[in-house]
């Protein structure tokens, strides 16, 4: 006789994760989005740059609100949020077919978050007819990108506050049949 599992039990129930939520930014999600790039910046990114390159980076762009609202305007930006909060965003420029920005919040990454949102860009990128994605992307995101299929076309240094930061190019194929 084969036995049948049974459903499991609030008591039994694996622990489940935050709920998280994806769509396009709003106006109401800038205040975060400059917290999520600081602390990704600052904490995310410690295994892989100096103190003094992490706050010239972080210095790049202002931790305002108005500042990540008018980037809004400028590229199509999706966010995970969680519990009404901003924890995640990418920043899209569709007619150039690239990736500007990714960024996670810290105690959140390896959560498959990135990947999610990189997963919606990569669809809107297709529907806009691109064939390839391209980033520019920090050492901390560089290797992750390439387990999921991106490829490494480039090495670039850029100067921010002072400091020389090491990024690499990667161009990622979305279809099937290029154009």
């Amino acid at each position: 006789m084969s036995q049948i599992a049974s459903a499991p039990t609030a008591a039994t129930a694996p622990p489940r994760g935050p709920r998280i939520r994806y769509r396009q930014a709003l106006s109401r999600d800038a205040a975060d989005q400059a917290e999520v790039f600081h602390h990704a910046v600052m904490q995310g990114a410690m295994a892989h740059y100096s103190v003094a390159e992490r706050e010239a980076w972080a210095s790049a762009l202002p931790r305002d609100a108005s500042a990540w609202a008018a980037r809004q305007a400028l590229f199509t930006t999706l966010v995970a949020e969680c519990d009404g909060r901003c924890v995640g965003f990418l920043e899209l420029d569709l007619p150039r077919g690239r990736i500007e920005t990714l960024y996670v919040w810290p105690s959140l990454a390896r959560r498959g978050i990135g990947s999610t949102l990189l997963i919606h860009a990569e669809r809107l990128l297709m529907e806009q007819g691109h064939a390839r994605a391209r980033i520019e992307a920090s050492l901390v995101l560089t290797e992750r990108l390439v387990r999921r299929g991106w490829q490494e076309v480039g090495e670039e240094w850029v100067e921010r506050g002072g400091e020389r930061l090491c990024r690499k190019t990667l161009e990622k194929r979305l279809a099937a049949v290029e154009t």
